[in-house]
């Protein structure tokens, strides 16, 4: 069994679509990243948000700091405050707003698609 770490001055930032005034890191995930699970940070900026639209696969959210408003596809929102959590199975259509004047951060955790496709078991016929 072996451990990794990831030291947030190492996370790697990148840009996903969608997102505006959002500074999302990987903590474990990226390129060349071969774990079953990725974890992103993100801090949202006052007034940044994820538009509207389907997760890829089953997303969980962990707000950590700050307030971010959870919107989902017939305009109903959800408050989540410090350690409050979301699940949301893979094609829900999603937004995130941070409606606030402070920064928000959130743990992203999902399934690896690059590790679940090299780890599928081969069939044969």
């Amino acid at each position: 069994m072996a451990i990794e770490i990831t030291q947030l001055t190492q996370a790697q930032p990148f840009q996903p679509v969608g997102h505006h005034g959002v500074g999302p890191v990987h903590l474990f995930g990226g390129e060349h990243y071969d774990g079953a699970v990725t974890v992103a940070l993100s801090h949202y900026l006052p007034g940044g948000r994820a538009d509207l639209s389907p997760v890829p696969a089953e997303t969980l959210y962990v707000v950590l700091t700050g307030t971010l408003t959870l919107i989902d596809a017939d305009g109903a929102s959800y408050v989540l405050e410090p350690f409050d959590s979301a699940r949301l199975t893979a094609g829900t259509v999603r937004g995130v707003e941070n409606r606030t004047n402070l920064p928000a951060g959130m743990l992203v955790i999902r399934p690896n698609p690059a590790a679940s496709s090299a780890s599928a078991p081969e069939v044969r016929s």
